[in-house]
């Protein structure tokens, strides 16, 4: 051994002894460690912690809850364990699984179109029973008006339409179970063009609010629920928030809601990982701004959305100036749903998991769901935005099983009933909406569009129209039973529309009928407007009378200073 060298020099002797091939398996170990805990994978934890039996649901519900009690405490899934695929033991393995992949289950829906009364377009996705029982069926056929089969809307997240994964493994799985599923797509989404000067937005709530309305009118018997993912579920809670018991539906579910648009924007550009999403979510946005370029150039600042490298950039320079808010952090305040947590009246399950990577847990709304006793809140460990897959093959996803088990259960309880015999039942208010002459369309597995029209000749249109005319009127009869004192009009007033066959009013004519939400507001007041005229009456007796009085008393001290006696007349 030479002495002279330095040791340096030995350092780099023996590290060439090593062989490359032991560098590269450090390399790639090192580069395992950063990936494990970059993409916070939870593998090891699962195995030596839990032994691969999966973390407990953690449930949040007020003290004697009621819903708690009679619906929640019988979900086996609730009060079960979830485990996440072993190979996507990670939220963003969740979340790209369920955006890219998913395995959803293949089925055709069957198209309606709505249309608003700003002139907008909403595509409605049928999945019936029927469809998902593999017997043979007149695709022309649709629900009956006096159909007691419960109807479950559907609310995707940001960008997703029907077509999305787990759209398609809730809708599935719902109407396997022996209900109707119709998914409500955003404006714009769905295959279908935006048709009015107006695009949806996280706190929009008037197009599901008039789907609700529309179909609770069609289908009168059919009870009512609706499930909302993601931006979906912030549309959801905030419109039962907004409309407190004046709702027609009777359960609801909110996946992965945002609930705080302003803290989930903070959240998602604070590490480099929620970056990689804000700026998925913004190619997206872009995406869907590049199909209805003709319309958003002419309504926003479309070389900004262009430019745009966030969420928060899109929404500076198009939903801000859409939907006329003042500034961006404006539109996310007034759009939150957190807020309106407080005035839902409808039993209501919402599931998050502490680790998703795009609606952080910041944002979940914890005392005001835990004070709110028709609110059942759900909380996994893990399981992505959107993804809860389970199972080896990843075919199975567990938000989907507790919603279905949650809502099931729901609906063979007497709760729902008492909760609707407790609230008064609004009447229910003509609608500015239309569903178009040709109600179904097939959509194919391959993407092709078919539209299916009930052939009818023009005698059975006739026929069609007395008929339904006649019902109507039968069920308005009923209606003065129970309300004498309700006029001719307002009897017409509270028939649903059926607008394919109503004939235009003359106020409708003429361009005199309020817009739907200040028909709706006069409908309130008119309600209570026996009371509150009393109490006002009331007020203002007791706060004008030191005043009234002290003038009262100088008048007829005057008047009667002759008739009265010195002593009632003071001092």
């Amino acid at each position: 051994m030479d002495f002279s060298d330095s040791p340096y020099d030995l350092l780099f002797k023996s590290l060439s002894l090593i062989p490359i091939s032991h560098y590269l398996l450090g390399f790639l170990l090192i580069l395992l460690v950063f990936l494990y805990n970059f993409l916070e994978i939870h593998i090891l934890r699962d195995l030596i912690i839990t032994g691969f039996r999966g973390h407990p649901v953690s449930l949040t519900f007020a003290s004697g809850s009621e819903l708690y009690q009679v619906v929640a405490s019988k979900c086996q899934i609730l009060h079960g364990r979830y485990l996440a695929t072993p190979w996507l033991s990670s939220p963003h393995l969740q979340t790209a699984f369920v955006s890219f992949c998913g395995r959803p289950p293949i089925f055709s829906y069957r198209r309606q179109l709505f249309h608003t009364s700003d002139g907008g377009t909403i595509a409605l996705d049928w999945l019936m029973n029927s469809d998902v029982m593999g017997v043979a069926i007149n695709m022309s056929d649709t629900i009956c008006k006096d159909d007691k089969t419960p109807i479950v809307i559907v609310i995707p997240g940001l960008t997703s339409d029907s077509s999305s994964a787990y759209i398609k493994h809730l809708a599935f799985k719902i109407a396997k179970s022996g209900w109707n599923v119709v998914v409500s797509n955003h404006r714009g989404l769905g295959g279908i063009s935006i048709t009015s000067d107006f695009m949806y937005n996280a706190g929009w709530t008037e197009d599901i609010r008039k789907i609700v309305d529309h179909l609770h009118c069609q289908y009168p018997e059919a009870p009512l629920f609706a499930v909302g993912t993601s931006i979906g579920a912030n549309v959801l809670v905030k419109y039962l928030g907004e409309d407190g018991v004046n709702i027609p539906l009777v359960g609801a579910a909110a996946i992965c809601s945002t609930w705080d648009l302003l803290i989930c924007d903070r959240f998602i550009n604070r590490k480099l990982v929620q970056k990689f999403y804000d700026k998925a979510l913004t190619i997206g946005l872009q995406g869907y701004a590049q199909l209805h370029q003709p319309i958003l150039s002419r309504l926003a600042d479309w070389e900004g959305i262009k430019k745009s490298r966030s969420v928060r950039d899109f929404d500076n320079h198009a939903t801000c100036l859409i939907g006329k808010y003042e500034t961006v952090d404006t539109y996310y305040r007034r759009s939150s749903s957190a807020s309106f947590v407080g005035n839902v009246s409808v039993p209501l399950l919402c599931i998050s998991t502490l680790d998703d990577p795009v609606c952080t847990r910041e944002a979940i709304p914890w005392d005001e769901c835990k004070a709110n006793k028709n609110i059942i809140l759900a909380t996994t460990k893990h399981g992505g935005h959107l993804g809860f897959f389970e199972g080896l093959t990843a075919h199975s996803v567990w938000w989907v099983r507790a919603v279905d088990e949650f809502l099931s259960v729901l609906h063979s309880t007497q709760f729902i009933h008492r909760k609707k015999e407790a609230q008064p039942s609004p009447s229910p208010t003509p609608l500015e909406s239309s569903i178009d002459q040709s109600p179904y369309v097939n959509i194919t597995e391959e993407g092709m569009v078919t539209a299916i029209v009930n052939k009818k000749t023009d005698m059975e249109e006739e026929e069609g129209l007395y008929h339904d005319h006649k019902l109507h009127t039968e069920k308005d009869d009923d209606k003065v039973s129970v309300a004498e004192s309700s006029s001719n009009k307002d009897e017409e007033e509270t028939t649903c529309p059926k607008t394919e066959l109503s004939q235009p009013s003359e106020e409708d004519v003429n361009g005199t009928t309020a817009p739907a939400p200040a028909r709706r507001r006069m409908d309130r007041l008119s309600r209570y407007g026996g009371k509150s005229i009393w109490l006002l009456v009331y007020i203002a007796i007791v706060t004008t009378w030191p005043l009234v009085g002290s003038a009262l008393l100088v008048f007829l001290k005057r008047k009667f200073k002759k008739a009265l006696p010195a002593a009632l007349l003071g001092r």
